[in-house]
């Protein structure tokens, strides 16, 4: 069994489909693109943005009536994560569960890999 790439949550498809239907007027949005770049204290860190098409080489997960277009640079580093929304009290945010993280730093922004 192939295991996804990336799993979106009710949570998170709930808040993907209120940002992309407050996206800026005029600007063709059909999901949102993820992936990592280097930055943050642990080494990479996740972006995320607005995809107004599929770019050469990306992945495109379907789930739970979102798109999200996976950068092709990061799919090594995000098989089998799992996209979460937490609405907390004094925070809110998208969460990774990304089993290909060795390690994160304490704010939680950024991580490692082996």
């Amino acid at each position: 069994m192939t295991q996804q790439l990336l799993t979106v949550t009710q949570s998170a498809a709930e808040q993907i489909k209120s940002l992309i239907a407050q996206a800026p007027e005029g600007q063709p949005v059909v999901g949102l693109r993820i992936g990592v770049q280097s930055g943050g204290c642990s080494g990479m860190s996740y972006f995320m943005e607005y995809a107004a098409e599929q770019l050469p080489l990306e992945e495109v997960v379907e789930d739970k009536g979102v798109k999200i277009f996976v950068d092709p640079k990061a799919m090594l580093y995000l098989i089998g994560t799992e996209m979460d929304y937490k609405d907390g009290e004094f925070e809110s945010g998208f969460t990774f569960k990304n089993p290909n993280e060795t390690g994160r730093c304490g704010c939680g922004k950024s991580f490692k890999t082996s």
